[in-house]
């Protein structure tokens, strides 16, 4: 009888002692194909450096539709896992009813969303925010992925591929300091600082920035180049004036001693301010002095512009009601719409990229190694300048066969050791140990300077990549920053960034059509079988005892 007892508190103590260890030590293992619940090797050193008490608030708490129930689960099951990594990760869930106005207040506004439950639709409000927080640092983490051109499904499922990012790149942003120093070029006439707002606003959160005028390379050349060597990457947006040599020459040693570039460039002069006012406007080659430079580094940007059948919209006023004037959206073919090559962790996984009277950029052989980032569609062309554009052709029929040779380069990354573009010519001036061969550096050229620029409404700048007349969305914003992390070495969030999640989804409808169905299969069935096995069971029973 004591042996009975004994092997009854064996168990009850080896029950205690399990739940104890599983207590303390958390493993989850990922079966999933496609790794989801596998976190990457970026969020792991970010998380692991932690070392204060971070406090994550999720405003996700109450009962929810199905799908959204799983971004929940989801959101939780993410936090255990970083947890997991760094006791220092401390979360909860609240629910938001009670505290909406307050949330409201520190910008965190509710979406409304359509939810279709046996067969009718209805409207939910929901404030899918998180917010972390480290000492007198915080930042909101928007969790559910704002994707205007997706279905509300898509949305959700980009919303649950976002998690490792947002959470990521929010607890690098509060635990991280500034360190890399960004110039912004001027004085060859660049976009004004309101069209590039939305992007250094963006970028600011990430890196130091000033402006910097080449101006002074005229009076204090040395200095000059002093002052802009340090800084780890230059921005030079749409340039409309030429650089002198002693211009180039600065921006050329920069890149020898290592310095990366990120350059905007339209070579053709085509707006479409010009175009508006008159239906028409001549498009004809812009002299910006850096061919040579471009030439000698790898590339050549034509001076030519690309229309493409895959492309987004401009607005024509039509017509008049009252005293306003209505206007329609129209296919452009000189506006392309870039899909991602997936091809290199800057173009991974984006949304399309919007370009403006983009060039096309020809690679030349030498021993710089290139990366077409992105191009046009294999339903496009290039049309010579000078030449007339002409809001006419809006109205006429496309043939396709004349878009036979698309596929045009429009954003490259080139990696090496460049060659200087004086090497073997007279200095413009003379500076102390000129550069012939750089160091190993990273440069991107991007065909079309508007690919940076942000809307402007009632003078203020809007969202880098939202069509203010249609509320379309593109991948402009998300591109950029991912060649800038790219060119100042910050690859771990652009890996997160671009890891794909495949989430299956229910058929409402069709569940909705098949419920009685499906209801007296699993009833039904059941009791089938079991009848089965009970009329088959008796009859070799009773033919046994017979």
């Amino acid at each position: 009888m004591s042996n009975k007892y004994s092997k009854i508190a064996f168990v009850l103590l080896g029950l205690l002692l399990i739940n104890f260890i599983s207590s303390k030590i958390y493993k989850r293992f990922d079966l999933t194909e496609d790794k989801r619940y596998t976190l990457s090797t970026a969020t792991k050193s970010i998380v692991e450096n932690i070392e204060d008490i971070i406090t994550i608030k999720v405003y996700l708490q109450g009962d929810f539709p199905a799908e959204f129930k799983r971004l929940q689960t989801e959101t939780k099951q993410h936090l255990e896992e970083l947890k997991a990594l760094n006791k220092n990760i401390r979360f909860k869930f609240i629910n938001p009813s009670e505290i909406a106005e307050e949330l409201i207040n520190k910008d965190l506004e509710p979406s409304r969303l359509q939810v279709q439950e046996n067969g009718k639709l209805s409207e939910i409000i929901i404030f899918p925010w998180a917010t972390v927080s480290l000492k007198n640092k915080s930042e909101n983490v928007a969790l559910l992925k704002d994707v205007f051109s997706n279905s509300q499904n898509e949305q959700l499922e980009s919303s649950i591929q976002n998690l490792e990012y947002a959470f990521a790149d929010a607890i690098h942003k509060v635990t991280s300091k500034k360190s890399k120093k960004i110039a912004i070029i001027k004085g060859n006439g660049e976009l004004n600082d309101i069209y590039i707002a939305d992007f250094l606003l963006k970028i600011n959160e990430y890196y130091f920035l000033a402006p910097f005028t080449l101006d002074s390379v005229e009076k204090q050349p040395q200095k000059t180049l002093n002052d802009i060597s340090k800084f780890d990457l230059i921005i030079v947006a749409k340039p409309t004036e030429k650089f002198s040599e002693e211009e180039k020459f600065t921006v050329d040693q920069f890149i020898m001693n290592g310095g990366k570039t990120l350059w905007l460039i339209d070579n053709v002069q085509a707006e479409l301010d010009s175009l508006m006012q008159t239906g028409e406007a001549l498009a004809y080659p812009r002299d910006l002095g850096l061919t040579d430079l471009f030439f000698n580094y790898g590339v050549r940007i034509n001076t030519d512009l690309i229309t493409d059948l895959n492309s987004s919209e401009i607005p024509l006023a039509t017509g008049n009601i009252g005293n306003k004037t209505q206007f329609n959206q129209f296919q452009w073919n000189y506006f392309p719409l870039l899909n991602s090559i997936n091809n290199h962790p800057i173009n991974n996984n984006i949304e399309a990229v919007n370009v403006k009277f983009p060039n096309s950029i020809d690679t030349l052989k030498n021993s710089i190694q290139k990366t077409v980032l992105l191009q046009s569609s294999s339903l496009s062309k290039t049309v010579g300048t000078p030449s007339i554009i002409s809001l006419k052709t809006i109205t006429e029929s496309q043939n396709p066969s004349e878009y036979a040779s698309g596929n045009k380069p429009i954003a490259v990354l080139l990696e090496g050791n460049f060659k200087s573009g004086y090497n073997g010519r007279v200095k413009p001036f003379k500076i102390e140990k000129p550069k012939e061969k750089g160091d190993y550096t990273k440069m991107v050229i991007i065909s079309d300077g508007d690919i940076i620029a942000n809307e402007i409404s009632k003078g203020k700048p809007l969202e880098l990549g939202i069509n203010k007349w249609t509320n379309q969305r593109y991948g402009n914003k998300e591109f950029l920053l991912n060649t800038v992390n790219y060119l100042l070495d910050d690859t771990g969030l652009i890996n997160i960034r671009s890891k794909n999640v495949n989430i299956d989804f229910l058929n409402k409808q069709k569940a909705f059509e098949e419920t009685q169905k499906w209801q007296l299969i699993n009833i039904l069935f059941p009791l089938i079988l079991l009848t089965f096995f009970g009329l088959t069971f008796n009859y070799f029973r009773k033919k046994k005892y017979q």
